[in-house]
């Protein structure tokens, strides 16, 4: 709840209340709006000391802002000297949705013993700009996790969304009250093999594999078919005349897609739609090595199990992985330079911030929104409230390892359980595979669990998981130190940050065992500096200020408003390497000096034969 100032003899007698409400709708209402302003705002000037008061509802434009003027009159009892309160209700519109500030300015010369004003919950009156029309082309699995919680609030802000879902998703409703749906037929379940991939890697990382296994025939072969499913479905919407016609007819004001796919960045060079990439990774590496500058001495690459210090030999590998790209984009679509779509993009959009990620250059069009998703824990369900209670002091463990792997090995999960039982702790623990025979009494095995709320619950003593950037950020937002499991792609990369912050531990597959695991968890457990050192992370992770949800929706909006943000735009990457690294002007000056000494020298050779040749006619 709102306070109002506090009163000094300083105090004006004109005061500017800050903003009560932040009321976000849709379009619509009108006449109802200025009614239900007129009962509530009548009730709560009566109120205010026997003060009589009318609102007039009137609406008029100032500056491009909608409005609303209201007046109150002087009441039988009041001490208002002007006789007239004023309050301003200004509808904004920001891109084509709008956010209502309710303002308050009086002339009151004493407003002692007054709680005046407004806890208004208000809609819009009458907006003047309708929602915008965007274009989304989502990933499945934990990316579409991400980007849901984006669209849902785009969608409450009164903008039509449009989805472009594979007939092969997995995560993608069909149908939603949240958007429309473009369905693509595909013949590529990646579901299937992917299955098959993620078994395989799990055996190789228990088995003795290492941050280099993120580089296998697998991990290829998996991208390729990736490759194919993109393929097949642009080529099926470029065949496809009348979804073209469709796509044209519909005039979308943006696309918002997932940098790590192409499909959306092709269709908004093909439909010329400003592009907003809601980004972490660029199709197979961190995105901003895309657009900005990233030494590869400090910049650590994805895959490459480097912090920001490296020494000699690990800069030394760090750039060899720059192959990888290489390899990876002669696999994209033929003749289509998806990394120049790409860095083409008007915002990037990054699931992450500078609380989690190493610093680095940056570019004026990347906007940093690394745990956006992450919102204030909710009451449990009963019955998991009431075991999670049940732990006393000792508090809760949780463990998962994320929306894709259901279980590890059910030796590795034995040797898990037999840990969890001799610990005074309780444990809920998500787990689709075969029950642990070892499985104690204070743990509870789980298909699913409220992750975000049982993270934010005070009970949670530490989070064991796999080292998603969602998990991980949630991690931060409530201040629960992670022992983390990596499994693949970017897991170990994230669990390093948060390890070099002294925030959690890493756990390889490939150490684990029961005598590891105990330890490595008793240490988080009982040493009280990974807990603050993840507080600290969570508090600096909130300290911002505009958080990253708002952030992430003003500028879609902005993109929006001004059809583009092409002046945010670095040109670096269209320049050829020798000019972006000035390797001409070094040439030229080398060229210069180089020229310089030769004239120097040959003057000096000629002067010394003239001497000579003087010498000897003497």
């Amino acid at each position: 709840m709102w306070n109002r100032p506090a009163r000094t003899k300083d105090t004006p007698t004109s005061i500017s209340y800050p903003v009560l409400e932040n009321y976000r709708t849709g379009c619509g209402c009108g006449q109802k709006a200025i009614q239900s302003t007129e009962a509530d705002g009548k009730r709560l000037i009566q109120q205010d000391r026997g003060k009589r008061g009318r609102l007039s509802g009137q609406v008029k434009r100032r500056n491009g802002v909608q409005v609303i003027r209201t007046e109150g009159e002087k009441g039988s009892r009041g001490q208002n000297p002007s006789g007239s309160l004023d309050i301003e209700l200004q509808c904004a519109c920001i891109g084509k949705s709008q956010t209502l500030l309710i303002m308050g300015d009086t002339a009151w010369s004493d407003l002692r013993g007054s709680f005046f004003l407004l806890s208004l919950f208000l809609v819009c009156l009458a907006p003047s700009c309708d929602g915008g029309n965007i274009l989304v082309h989502p990933l499945d699995g934990s990316h579409w996790i991400n980007m849901k919680v984006q669209l849902e609030e785009l969608h409450s802000r009164g903008h039509k969304l449009t989805i472009i879902r594979s007939s092969s998703s997995w995560y993608i409703d069909k149908q939603s009250h949240l958007y429309s749906t473009i369905h693509i037929p595909s013949k590529v379940k990646i579901k299937d093999f992917l299955g098959v991939f993620l078994e395989r890697q799990l055996q190789g990382q228990v088995e003795g594999g290492a941050g280099l296994d993120f580089l296998t025939y697998d991990l290829i072969s998996l991208l390729l078919k990736i490759h194919e499913m993109w393929r097949e479905d642009i080529i099926y919407i470029f065949n496809n005349q009348p979804l073209l016609r469709e796509l044209k007819d519909a005039k979308y004001d943006l696309m918002l897609t997932d940098s790590g796919g192409a499909i959306g960045a092709i269709l908004a060079k093909y439909l010329n739609l400003p592009l907003v990439l809601n980004a972490r990774w660029f199709l197979t590496m961190d995105g901003h090595f895309a657009l900005a500058p990233s030494p590869v001495s400090y910049v650590p690459l994805t895959g490459s199990g480097f912090t920001d210090k490296m020494n000699f030999f690990q800069r030394v590998k760090n750039v060899f992985y720059l192959g990888y790209n290489a390899i990876c984009e002669k696999y994209v679509e033929d003749g289509c330079d998806i990394a120049s779509l790409m860095q083409d993009a008007d915002i990037w959009l990054f699931r992450s911030d500078f609380v989690f990620d190493f610093p680095r250059p940056t570019m004026p069009n990347v906007i940093y929104i690394g745990g956006y998703s992450c919102k204030p824990s909710q009451p449990l369900p009963a019955e998991l409230e009431d075991f999670v209670q049940s732990a006393g002091e000792h508090g809760v463990i949780i463990m998962t390892l994320g929306s894709v792997v259901n279980a590890l090995p059910i030796k590795l999960a034995n040797e898990i359980a037999s840990v969890f039982a001799t610990l005074p702790q309780k444990v809920i623990w998500r787990h689709l595979g075969e029950r642990p025979s070892t499985l104690g009494n204070n743990t509870l095995i789980v298909n699913w669990m409220p992750q975000k709320d049982l993270l934010g619950h005070p009970q949670t003593k530490v989070f064991v998981a796999h080292g998603g950037t969602n998990g991980i950020q949630e991690a931060i937002y409530h201040g629960v130190p992670v022992l983390g499991i990596p499994l693949f792609f970017d897991q170990f990369d994230n669990l390093l940050r948060v390890q070099a912050r002294g925030a959690g531990k890493i756990l390889r597959l490939s150490d684990l065992n029961g005598d590891r695991f105990e330890q490595d968890l008793t240490e988080l457990l009982h040493q009280g500096h990974y807990r603050d050192s993840m507080e600290r992370l969570s508090r600096l992770h909130r300290d911002q200020p505009v958080s990253p949800m708002d952030q992430a929706v003003f500028w879609v909006e902005y993109v929006i408003r001004n059809k583009g943000a092409p002046h945010l735009r670095t040109q670096a990457y269209k320049m050829h390497w020798l000019s972006y690294h000035s390797v001409d002007v070094l040439l030229l000056l080398i060229t210069a000096v180089f020229g310089t000494v030769l004239c120097v020298v040959a003057l000096l050779r000629l002067l010394c034969c003239r001497n000579r040749n003087k010498t000897k006619q003497q």
